[in-house]
């Protein structure tokens, strides 16, 4: 079952092409991560999906349903940090954001408190919260009302790498306590290490969508080594029609076409060629290299 489903969605802001026809889904219980260059149109796309901005053409489902006040109550967000009081505990930042928010009651703070691990702390000023804890209040606030979906712009930014360690946790926690996630971000790596599936956005076009093995399966990919690597490079440009050669260091990346990829073939050809390999391994492509890879053509 799908949680969003994008249906051409456009949107423009004077001559500048924010969104183009924009069209994917989002499975439930994913953790979904909507990626692209600074200006490629993340935040002007959550903003739609979540009311804040009014799309130029184009609709979008929620559970399969139009978008509605009683919908929107399933969905929490964060598009910016809140404005907590910094003089005043978690608890009763908390109780501020619900009465203006009105999801949920005063019950389920706690239980927020306990899902983004600040139980122990819900009494403490947010001043004396670490830019990783400040990150989880935020989340917690997201979070009342026990929202199925939870959409989050660059949840991550700002934080020092403690504080992205401790977000990223946290958002592999709570999809595995059954919130669909969605997220915006350029931080290639933590997407990569907490995203199930991914969009990838440029100049408001999508370039591509799926699950990440699936985006990232377009090609087969080999890491080999020999004691002379300039040799192993010369003879592997003979190996066969459409493969790449990258250097890395003392090795080489091979990519071939999908499922040409047969580590005996390499092997028995390099040993053709009067060269004995010391290393030879597949090589998961990086969800990094993918994205320049299709943002830089």
């Amino acid at each position: 079952m799908s949680v969003l489903t994008l249906q051409n969605i456009s949107k423009s802001y004077g001559k500048i092409q924010a969104l183009n026809n924009l069209s994917f889904e989002i499975p439930q219980g994913c953790v979904f991560g909507v990626l692209g260059p600074n200006g490629s149109g993340k935040t002007t796309l959550l903003s739609i999906i979540l009311d804040v901005l009014k799309a130029d053409s184009g609709s979008f489902l929620w559970f399969g349903q139009p978008g509605s006040p009683e919908q929107r109550k399933k969905i929490g967000s964060l598009l910016e940090t809140p404005n907590f009081y910094h003089y005043l505990s978690a608890v009763n930042n908390l109780k501020i954001t619900n009465s203006i928010s009105g999801r949920g009651d005063y019950q389920g703070i706690d239980a927020v408190l306990q899902k983004v691990n600040l139980f122990e702390r819900k009494d403490s000023r947010f001043s004396s919260y670490s830019l990783g804890m400040k990150q989880r209040l935020a989340i917690a606030a997201a979070l009342l009302g026990d929202p199925k979906v939870l959409v989050l712009d660059e949840p991550t930014n700002g934080l020092d790498p403690v504080g992205i360690a401790e977000i990223r946790e946290l958002i592999i926690e709570l999809s595995k306590k059954g919130h669909t996630i969605i997220m915006a971000s350029h931080l290639l790596d933590e997407v990569e290490k907490v995203c199930t599936h991914v969009a990838i956005i440029k100049k408001g076009s999508l370039l591509t969508t799926g699950a990440v093995e699936d985006v990232l399966a377009d090609e087969d990919t080999i890491e080999i080594s020999a004691a002379d690597i300039t040799a192993l490079a010369a003879a592997m440009k003979d190996y066969g029609n459409n493969i790449k050669i990258l250097p890395d260091g003392n090795f080489l990346q091979v990519s071939m076409p999908k499922g040409t990829a047969r580590l005996e073939d390499v092997n028995n050809y390099c040993f053709s060629k009067g060269i004995v390999l010391n290393h030879l391994v597949f090589k998961k492509k990086r969800l990094e290299a993918k994205f320049f890879e299709l943002t830089n053509n």
